[in-house]
């Protein structure tokens, strides 16, 4: 088995293909918390030396997805609350300010652009889908920062958001969660083709905040995943 690149890694560097290739293994639980990674073994999975794959943990370790412990190993970090709370944080603060300002400069164009990525939601929602799901959620909010001109608002989010994004794939698999989003998401472009900064904005923050309001069922679902 090989760990499979990510669509969202497609035209990067090598060793940036391999660093998102791993973190996503560890976001979609492919790789549960607590689990042991070896160089060794990751290198031979990606078809490359355990240079890269080294440096590439190192960058897990900074963004607390992975613990190095010398002479132990490398093991996948349990999902943290005050991590997630960090994430939360910066995504909101981000993704609603960006949306505001696409509020103001998004054409018709624009949001039909939008709703196409909706319909591909739909789409992956009825083929149970939920890897490709998670894709296009991820490109619709990436959509919606680069609308505002300041694109950068999602891959410095994306950065802080690893223990957050493990928590938005745990959801996914709860009863009703993908059809609430996809409404949500409707809210949102509604508000944004309407030209209605505040109340893009609202629909945004209140979309974003759905997640976090389901944690304690996702820990009572997933409690070896957490944090004790």
């Amino acid at each position: 088995m090989r760990i499979s690149i990510s669509d969202r890694a497609a035209g990067t560097r090598p060793r940036e293909r391999i660093y998102v290739s791993l973190r996503d293994a560890i976001v979609s639980t492919e790789f549960h918390p607590g689990q042991r990674l070896s160089e060794t073994d990751l290198a031979a999975r990606l078809g490359v030396s355990r240079t890269p794959i080294r440096e590439a943990l190192v960058r897990l370790r900074d963004d607390r997805l992975v613990e190095i412990v010398p002479q132990l190993g490398t093991y996948v970090a349990r999902i943290s609350h005050t991590a997630v709370a960090d994430a939360q944080f910066v995504r909101e603060s981000l993704e609603c300010a960006a949306v505001r300002i696409a509020a103001e400069k998004a054409d018709s164009e624009d949001v039909a652009a939008l709703r196409a990525i909706v319909e591909r939601q739909r789409e992956a929602f009825r083929a149970s889908d939920v890897a490709r799901f998670y894709v296009f959620d991820d490109e619709l909010h990436r959509s919606l920062s680069e609308l505002s001109g300041h694109g950068i608002a999602w891959s410095l989010a994306q950065r802080a958001s690893g223990h957050l994004n493990r928590i938005r794939r745990l959801s996914m698999t709860m009863p009703a969660y993908i059809d609430e989003m996809i409404e949500e998401h409707v809210l949102v472009i509604d508000a944004v083709a309407a030209g209605e900064p505040e109340r893009a904005e609202t629909a945004l923050r209140a979309h974003l905040q759905m997640v976090v309001s389901g944690l304690p069922d996702i820990e009572r679902s997933h409690p070896e995943y957490f944090e004790r």
